[in-house]
């Protein structure tokens, strides 16, 4: 196949792809609570409800040392009233990135209700005391994977990868106390949360919570009462 049928093939299926083939949820945004979290939960339980595959998969975004986007799909590990929170290592180039530039944007896609949201605001390292825990409340795999560590860094060889996952994996179920320096809790404190409901006639609803961008920690980091607005699709 040269690559000009390549190319037609390609557009061809994509053109055939459709969304939202299914009866999509109501939502009136008069009826929102005052503060996005609550609804977050709500959706969150609504979109397990409705047998969306990992609903606490979302996108992180990131500025590199350039100031330029970088963008990666990870793990939802609580939502709280401080924000939305995640891990990683603090030396992955996610962990790089945040310390040079401590704001990222997170989204979340659920297909199987038409819904996505999105959060925006600076971002805070838990104490290291919040990320032993979050590290050992999670799977062997996932003690594992963090023992491997070297996130980010160039693989010289499959093989290389191979000996060093059974060697972790062997700690992680010898040691599951083990530890790891670089394991490190973040919590996105919002300033902006928009939550978007899908319409098959594409009159979408765009419900978004905004309050006064903040640069500290805490529940004052995002300082101000949460405004309400509506978006156009």
């Amino acid at each position: 196949m040269t690559d000009a049928s390549a190319q037609h093939a390609f557009r061809a299926l994509l053109h055939t792809q459709r969304v939202w083939d299914i009866e999509l949820p109501a939502f009136d945004p008069a009826a929102a609570p005052d503060t996005p979290l609550p609804l977050f939960h709500a959706w969150f339980a609504e979109a397990v409800a409705a047998g969306q595959a990992e609903p606490h998969a979302m996108t992180l975004a990131t500025s590199d040392a350039e100031g330029l986007p970088d963008v990666r799909t990870l793990m939802l590990h609580d939502a709280d009233e401080r924000g939305w929170h995640f891990a990683t290592h603090a030396t992955s180039a996610k962990g790089r990135q945040l310390a040079a530039r401590p704001h990222a944007a997170l989204g979340f896609y659920w297909p199987a209700q038409g819904r996505q949201v999105r959060v925006r605001g600076p971002v805070t390292a838990c104490p290291a005391a919040e990320s032993r825990a979050d590290l050992h409340a999670r799977s062997t795999g996932a003690l594992a994977s963090a023992l491997v560590g070297r996130q980010s860094e160039v693989l010289g060889s499959s093989e290389e990868l191979a000996r060093a996952s059974d060697a972790a994996w062997d700690r992680a179920r010898e040691e599951p106390d083990a530890e790891v320096a670089s394991w490190t809790r973040y919590v996105v404190e919002p300033y902006e949360v928009e939550f978007f409901q899908g319409d098959a006639r594409r009159r979408h609803i765009r419900l978004r919570y905004h309050r006064g961008a903040g640069t500290g920690t805490g529940a004052a980091g995002a300082a101000g009462a949460w405004q309400r607005e509506l978006l156009w699709p």
